[in-house]
């Protein structure tokens, strides 16, 4: 396992941490006996950098984690986790969400502790009730060690943000078709001038980047001389830049752990040549041209009032138009449309709109499910 180090702390990082929004699940619920398993290996491994917050998993997030460290494991870590700043409504309720996380994780202190999900409009609520100073006082009773954020907006919010107060890092949406997008490598490369250590989440996409490869794709992949998956290649180009701290990946089959722990002890900045950083260049172009939703499958827009599953439509939508082929538009009849369960499909959206306000990626959910309707849902099955 690699390590960098966080340049105010000096904490060595392992350059692969584990996110903890995606973990095993079994009958609806998380699979506590496998995560767990994986979660010690990964750290037997030599992973210390374990990430969660306060709404994963339906609020079960934390409450498992906790668990999971104990018999030794939570001093082998470091362990991250984030203030829900929309639960916020009053000073009082900073401290007191502070001291619950505290206790569903089972510890008396967190070493990264993020301002969740900051937009402009959180951002403001937030710091007008106290939350800077608030940071600044739980680093100094010892009840977190390193403050930060999380990210989903402009650049300008983002460098507004960086420079507001003294963090200790910040969390941002990065990988090779977000180049330009929320942060970006701008905003990467603006908070690491300002020595913040800077964290990773949706690495490939929240896993479109390897379930779902366009035939184009994999012919600019094959033209490599060196043969990668690609996950290897989405991760490869995050650790070959010397200002990304650590990756977090969500983590839940043993053989991607144990594929990603592998790439995370050869992954060296500066690693990867010209002319395969070309090749991911023109991936991430041709994935661009193909994708009709940005959508991570972070499924914060969930439960739908209406039934609708968001991120399962807008999965089986991408993969029609990447893939080409007639085959998800039949799938997605079988999986949403009530023949194998609860139906599921776009056309319940009744435009309530309670999506959008969860949406970190700002999508205009309603309207990109009515796009759905007309390329799934105008189908003979339907109308059978």
């Amino acid at each position: 396992m690699l390590y960098r180090k966080m340049p105010k702390s000096g904490d060595e990082l392992s350059i692969l941490g584990f996110g903890c929004m995606r973990l095993a699940q079994k009958d609806g619920s998380i699979d506590e006996e496998r995560a767990t398993r994986q979660i010690h290996s990964a750290i037997d491994k030599g992973i210390n950098y374990i990430d969660t917050a306060y709404p994963y998993l339906n609020g079960d997030g934390e409450p498992f984690v906790g668990k999971a460290l104990e018999g030794g494991y939570r001093e082998r870590i470091k362990l991250a986790t984030k203030l829900p700043c929309w639960l916020i409504k009053k000073n009082e309720d900073l401290e007191r969400m502070l001291d619950l996380q505290l206790e569903r994780l089972q510890t008396e202190w967190i070493d990264y502790y993020l301002l969740h999900a900051l937009s402009r409009q959180s951002w403001e609520n937030i710091r007008d009730l106290g939350a800077l100073d608030f940071l600044a006082e739980a680093k100094k009773n010892g009840k977190i060690k390193n403050a930060g954020f999380s990210f989903h907006d402009d650049l300008e919010t983002f460098k507004e943000i960086v420079d507001s107060f003294d963090w200790d890092f910040c969390q941002i949406q990065y990988n090779y078709l977000d180049k330009d997008f929320q942060a970006g490598t701008k905003g990467l490369q603006y908070a690491a001038s300002k020595g913040l250590g800077v964290i990773i989440m949706e690495p490939l996409r929240g896993g479109s980047l390897t379930r779902i490869v366009p035939p184009s794709v994999e012919e600019i992949w094959h033209e490599s001389e060196i043969k990668r998956t690609p996950a290897e290649w989405g991760l490869r180009w995050l650790w070959n830049q010397p200002e990304v701290t650590v990756v977090l990946s969500g983590m839940n089959e043993e053989d991607h752990i144990e594929e990603n722990i592998r790439m995370a002890s050869q992954a060296q900045p500066g690693s990867l040549s010209e002319k395969e950083l070309d090749l991911v260049k023109r991936a991430g172009d041709e994935y661009r041209r193909l994708t009709k939703v940005g959508c991570t499958g972070c499924r914060y827009c969930m439960p739908c009032p209406a039934g609708v599953d968001i991120p399962t439509c807008f999965e089986f939508y991408n993969r029609y138009h990447l893939l080409g082929q007639e085959d998800p538009k039949r799938q997605y009849y079988f999986w949403l449309g009530g023949i194998m369960g609860k139906k599921a499909h776009a056309s319940l959206c009744v435009n309530c709109g309670k999506c959008m306000e969860a949406c970190p990626q700002h999508l205009h959910i309603p309207e990109l499910l009515k796009d759905v309707v007309a390329d799934l849902e105008n189908t003979e099955l339907w109308e059978k």
